[in-house]
């Protein structure tokens, strides 16, 4: 690609990517990210594999800065950069590899349809966002284009194969788009097959029983915001963040006790941590014992010498169970190969002062109404998560988040939507608590339940189901996730060992 094609390319892509900016939550205008895609796909389809990888590179940078700010909230430019960096390197050898395979489809008479194409791109896209949410280090579990459509109809997808298959259906749609558009210009022909595909993924998504797991019983959730400032490097008041949390529970109807079956407060809802503190212990017993029902809390524990992010579930007999958050996040939580990196930002690295370790138990509570499956803030993100807690049992899944990091950046809303297509794929009832918001409960059908404004003290008490079996996404939503990192794994192993087929010199 030459020098003059490149001018046009870089900016287009660069738009492409910069369409972020209002895809995801809170602007959440969903119809732009097939667009998006389409933009995107424009700046590199027809280019070489280098070319395209730098293009995408651009792209990816916009991508990823365009929406994930809020990383900079209190650290500054330099981890946003270096994420979006290390993102913008998957997201740049992703869409090379389109363009390579691009070139050698297109030449091969049975495989250059516009369908086959566009089922290709979906796929290396959905392999290049698994890649990218699992390396390194347990990858960035963000920034997917199924986050893009939780208030689409597209999102119940979700049910019948997870967030991996809404990613794969967008990017469809959008390369779809694009080689509509290229059917219209090069051939001043109707693209019919790409209208019909779009149009039937559209409909048929209104027809995707979600929410119908089966109803086993009820529970009476009171959760409860505290509205603290609770953030990574906050230093408040020692006892404060308890006591928050204390005093919003005040905001709990008194007819409502006695009738509540438990209370969920969000992760690190208590800053002094009741296993080592008597006073904060017997503070935690009298709550329980005025209120008449059992605690699930997040907070701070250290044994053996390790210290763990933690929820624990306290009722009238003590301490009954508890989870260790099993995926700290990296240069947050904790600091891998800490010595090494602290050579190029010592100043940065050394503010997270200790390391979480990894917990190893389950994240299953048998309540005396049913089993709830716990997890931890950013876990929400991680596929395999939601999944072990469903596979354990899990009727109702409680993610404890603690949003205060980022103050009202769009972070909180890009997380909820998470919790609300997590509800479609689990098919059980998400209730998403945090300290500052947003705090939202979900049905399993992913609609609202209850949900209360942010950096505000707030409760909600709802009624809420408890559900068994499995969706499509929790029976097969791994299977399919290999099947097409299988795919694109091994249509790219055929199109580099291929040569491209030689053009036919004309006979004067």
């Amino acid at each position: 690609m030459n020098s003059i094609e490149l001018l046009w390319r870089l900016p287009v892509g660069l738009l492409g990517g910069l369409i972020a900016l209002w895809i995801f939550p809170t602007e959440n205008i969903w119809i732009l990210a097939p667009i998006m895609v389409l933009v995107i796909a424009t700046s590199v389809t027809g280019a070489g594999f280098w070319s395209a990888s730098l293009v995408g590179f651009v792209a990816g940078m916009a991508f990823y800065i365009a929406h994930i700010e809020w990383i900079s909230q209190y650290l500054g430019p330099v981890p946003l950069i270096a994420l979006s960096v290390l993102q913008a390197v998957y997201f740049g050898f992703g869409l090379g590899a389109w363009a390579f395979l691009y070139q050698r489809l297109s030449k091969t008479k049975a495989l250059s349809s516009p369908m086959v194409l566009s089922l290709a791109f979906a796929s290396i896209w959905t392999a290049r966002e698994w890649l990218a949410n699992n390396f390194p280090y347990g990858g960035f579990p963000w920034s997917r284009l199924s986050m893009t459509q939780s208030e689409s109809v597209l999102a119940n997808y979700a049910y019948l194969g997870g967030m991996s298959m809404v990613s794969f259906l967008v990017a469809f749609i959008g390369i779809a788009l694009f080689f509509g558009i290229k059917i219209i210009r090069e051939k001043n022909a109707v693209p019919i097959a790409s209208g019909i595909s779009v149009i039937a993924i559209f409909a048929f998504a209104f027809l995707i029983p979600v929410g119908n797991t089966e109803k086993v019983g009820e529970i009476r959730v009171a959760t409860v915001q505290g509205n603290a400032n609770a953030g990574l490097f906050a230093n408040p008041d020692r006892g404060s963040i308890l006591n928050n949390h204390l005093s919003a529970s005040e905001l709990i109807p008194r007819s409502e006790l006695g009738a509540i079956d438990l209370i969920v407060w969000p992760e690190n809802a208590s800053d002094i941590d009741p296993l080592r503190n008597p006073d904060i212990q017997e503070q935690i017993e009298d709550y329980i014992a005025e209120y008449s029902a059992p605690l699930i809390f997040g907070t701070i524990t250290e044994r053996s010498g390790q210290v763990f992010n933690s929820s624990l579930y306290w009722d009238n007999q003590g301490l009954r169970d508890y989870y260790d958050k099993k995926r700290p996040v990296p240069f947050a939580e904790y600091v891998p190969h800490r010595e090494f990196y602290r050579i190029f930002a010592a100043d940065l690295i050394d503010l997270i002062s200790r390391d979480y370790s990894f917990g190893v138990r389950d994240g299953i509570y048998d309540l005396e109404e049913g089993v709830a499956g716990t997890l931890i803030c950013f876990e929400i993100a991680e596929d395999d998560i939601p999944r072990e807690l469903v596979d354990e049992g899990a009727q109702i899944i409680l993610s404890q988040t603690n949003n205060a990091d980022f103050g009202f950046s769009d972070e909180t809303y890009q997380q909820a939507a998470i919790a609300k297509l997590r509800a479609i794929e689990t098919g059980r009832v998400v209730v998403n608590i945090s300290t500052v918001g947003k705090s939202v409960i979900f049905d399993a059908d992913g609609s609202v339940i209850d949900e209360v404004e942010w950096f505000e003290p707030a409760v909600m008490v709802e009624t809420v189901d408890l559900r068994e079996g499995k969706t499509p996404a929790m029976q097969f939503g791994l299977g399919l996730e290999l099947l097409n990192l299988a795919a694109a794994a091994g249509v790219l192993v055929w199109s580099v060992r291929t040569k491209p087929a030689k053009k036919r010199r004309r006979k004067r």
